[in-house]
């Protein structure tokens, strides 16, 4: 057997991002083991019975499997939760929170600057079954109070905002959610545990969509709900064996290999993305420059104190235009004159990614629901990888230099 040394207490969140893991096999292996089997062969049939009626013990992948278990660990140990859960992507968490936690008459209130995804799910799919959502403001703390009613059962939020880098007070909705008999749901992706734990600051469930920062570089899709293990294990953990959101090991491995340089990664990221987001406040052709690293940012100071003194690593910039469809061909032709950075719908990737998110991202939104959300024609949502910062700015220059407007 390995000689396994159990973590001390008080590790920084860098070191468990390494460390936190199950014990090795037999083996003594320095990596986290990679355990792709879809089933677990017991000694009798009276150790099957009695495993299969503890769900913490390893009998078919999906309910539980090491690698995954793994994973679990290391996140909870990051955002500083009891526990967390994986899922096989960040839409499937947030679906997997409203299974566990709303019923039919139940009431949500979000922020309208979310993921487009994201409304689409608590407005559509979740109405179907009898949920009502009221979207409101991401930085008015009054509209989130004037939205609440008796059957609120859970207020939801991410911070900063995708593609408008909104920044919430997590402490203030934090309050308002218990002092209302509710709980706070906050979507991480973004800042990760690096910048930011919103557990911390009262939020009751982090979410992940750990397809983005927490893999790195773009290979897999997971996502997580870290919390308490009254809601983590004894809510969503029966729900997750049930329905069958489980996360792949292979894309466990993948992201538990990501946690290991996910620091260095978002502080490196984050820097490139100010000096971007600098260049871009001197450039005639742009109108706008959101980015929580900003002191023009209209949450700049809330964004510094929650996240570590850190913007991020997502620009978004909106462009000049008379009209609409001014802006939007201003924006095709900046996205279609690059020729380094990627075009695509992803983040959080080493390569610098690049999309138009009026017809991406929040694309299935109507109208009224994107200009709700401040989505223009004209704006761009970069995702600043860690290519040399003058190449990214020269990049984009290529078609900001050849716009009529200039």
């Amino acid at each position: 057997m390995s000689d396994h040394r159990p973590l001390p207490e008080g590790l920084r969140p860098e070191t468990l991002a390494v460390r936190t893991a199950l014990a090795p096999s037999q083996h003594g292996e320095n990596s986290e083991a990679l355990f792709l089997t879809t089933a677990y062969v017991q000694s009798d049939a009276e150790t099957s019975a009695r495993k299969f009626s503890n769900s913490e013990d390893f009998t078919y992948s999906r309910t539980s499997n090491p690698t995954v278990r793994s994973l679990e660990a290391r996140l909870a140990a990051m955002e500083g939760t009891e526990a967390a859960i994986a899922t096989s992507t960040g839409m499937s968490a947030i679906l997997l929170l409203g299974m566990g936690v709303l019923k039919a008459g139940d009431h949500v209130v979000c922020s309208r600057s979310v993921f487009g995804s994201t409304i689409n799910l608590f407005a559509k799919e979740f109405g179907k079954f009898g949920v009502e959502t009221t979207f409101v403001s991401q930085t008015d703390l009054a509209e989130w109070r004037a939205a609440i009613k008796p059957t609120t059962r859970l207020l939801f939020a991410e911070t900063p905002t995708n593609p408008l880098t909104e920044v919430c007070d997590i402490r203030a909705l934090a309050e308002l959610a218990h002092g209302a008999g509710a709980i706070l749901a906050v979507d991480n992706t973004y800042s990760t545990p690096a910048l930011q734990r919103p557990a911390g600051m009262g939020a009751d469930i982090v979410m992940h969509s750990a397809t983005k920062y927490m893999d790195g570089q773009g290979r897999v899709m997971a996502g997580a709900l870290c919390g308490p293990n009254k809601l983590i294990r004894d809510v969503f953990g029966p729900i997750l064996r049930t329905v069958g959101m489980t996360l792949a090991p292979f894309n466990a491995w993948v992201v538990l290999k990501g946690l290991e340089t996910l620091s260095l990664r978002m502080k490196a990221q984050s820097e490139q993305a100010l000096a971007v987001a600098r260049w871009l406040e001197a450039q005639p052709e742009v109108d706008r420059v959101y980015y929580p690293g900003l002191a023009s940012h209209p949450q700049h100071e809330l964004a510094m104190r929650q996240q570590s003194g850190q913007g991020g690593a997502v620009v978004s910039f909106d462009l000049k235009g008379d009209t609409p469809e001014a802006q939007r061909a201003a924006a095709f032709h900046v996205i279609d004159s690059t020729r380094v950075v990627s075009i695509a719908t992803n983040l959080g990737d080493t390569k610098t990614i690049i999309t138009h998110p009026a017809t991406t991202s929040h694309g299935r939104l109507s109208e009224a629901q994107r200009q709700a959300a401040g989505i223009g024609q004209g704006l761009i949502r970069l995702a600043v990888g860690l290519e040399h910062v003058d190449d990214i700015c020269d990049d984009l220059l290529r078609g900001l230099s050849t716009l009529t407007t200039r």
